[in-house]
């Protein structure tokens, strides 16, 4: 990207975990800017290169936050419009947000007053590098929390461990999925397949189940990375094997686990891949790929929200001929209602879907 600053043209590396087009309309602001004025230029589509205090950036931030949130948002009693305004809305948001940047120096120094050291934060995050560049403030700040977050790890009862997350790679901080699978029966010691494993947290699980040999197959780097690093922190590297593969590896197990996204959409980020599956592609990949990597009488688990039938985004009809149209049988099915904040929370836009949500096991076998 490039600006003006002080009579010159100066460029740098644009970074951009949504890979958003580096902003054609840059002003420099500092302290002195006013947050109605920082506001109304973000909305216009002019990005705000900070050279001010760090901390009085990250007042700003906030303070534009809360000018977005009192427009009342729209919403519909259709809940798949619903669900697409929310969608609109959030990434209006983000988008205006995203427009307070910070420069990062070539070692990830930010030469501003009150600045955080972000330099193993970022280097965790992008890798190392030998440029300036300029990304989001609120980017950045996802990058150090997402870094606080990796050092601390996520307690997962049902490990009895915690599983230290990755930048941009989903956490599982949602603990209903996994107690499925810790609490089902299973079909057979010797081997298991996790597909998508992300953080590594079934594949762990199965492992410290007692199944001898799971190969855990992703196709993102970070995800591979990350599922790496933990079968190493819990002792598991010589029970897990993580390997990249599109879905499955070669081969046939008794057990094939999947946890895809739940939600037919697009995503907007590369976080959100864990979320958002377009035109339910892993969904359908898994489900009419199974039964060739399953041995007689193996099972292939699926662990689905319904809240994709809740937002009307899929029918259970559809989802069950799916299942039928690959060759696959219901062998058992068990439920957990959701524990997160927000099936209760009842501001949220999409508060009756999920406090109608229901989270399953689906246990199935080649018909």
């Amino acid at each position: 990207m490039q600006w003006q600053e002080n009579g010159q043209t100066c460029s740098a590396i644009w970074r951009s975990e949504n890979h958003s087009k580096p902003p054609a309309k840059v002003m420099i602001a500092d302290d002195a800017m006013k947050a109605d004025v920082a506001y109304r230029l973000a909305c216009e589509g002019t990005a705000l290169l900070w050279r001010g205090d760090f901390q009085n950036a990250r007042q700003l931030l906030q303070a534009i936050a809360r000018r977005i949130d009192r427009k009342p948002a729209k919403t519909s009693s259709v809940p798949a419009e619903a669900f697409h305004l929310n969608r609109q809305a959030q990434a209006q948001r983000s988008r205006v947000l995203g427009m307070l940047l910070i420069a990062l120096e070539k070692d990830y120094s930010i030469k501003l007053r009150r600045a955080p050291d972000a330099h193993q934060a970022c280097i965790q995050a992008y890798g190392n590098a030998d440029e300036v560049s300029v990304v989001s403030l609120r980017e950045l700040l996802g990058v150090i929390g997402a870094y606080e977050w990796r050092k601390k790890g996520v307690e997962v009862p049902a490990l009895g461990a915690r599983i230290h997350p990755h930048y941009g790679v989903f956490s599982p901080v949602r603990g209903e999925y996994v107690d499925l699978i810790a609490d089902a029966p299973l079909p057979a010691l010797t081997l298991a397949f996790d597909i998508g494993t992300g953080s590594g947290v079934l594949a762990a699980l199965l492992a410290k189940r007692g199944i001898k040999h799971v190969i855990a197959t992703d196709q993102d780097d970070r995800s591979l990375a990350c599922a790496r690093e933990n079968m190493q922190m819990l002792g598991l590297a010589g029970q897990v094997e993580v390997i990249k593969a599109d879905l499955f590896p070669a081969g046939r197990a008794p057990l094939v686990v999947c946890n895809p996204p739940w939600l037919p959409a697009r995503p907007n980020a590369a976080i959100e891949y864990a979320i958002y599956d377009p035109d339910s592609i892993m969904l359908k990949g898994f489900l009419n790929g199974v039964a060739e990597h399953l041995e007689p009488e193996g099972e292939g688990w699926l662990i689905m929200s319904d809240i994709a039938e809740h937002l009307g985004l899929r029918t259970r009809e559809a989802l069950v001929e799916m299942v039928a149209g690959a060759g696959l049988q219901v062998v058992d099915k068990t439920d957990i209602k959701p524990r997160h904040s927000r099936a209760s929370d009842k501001s949220d836009p999409l508060h009756m879907a999920r406090a109608a949500e229901v989270t399953s096991l689906w246990r199935l076998r080649v018909a």
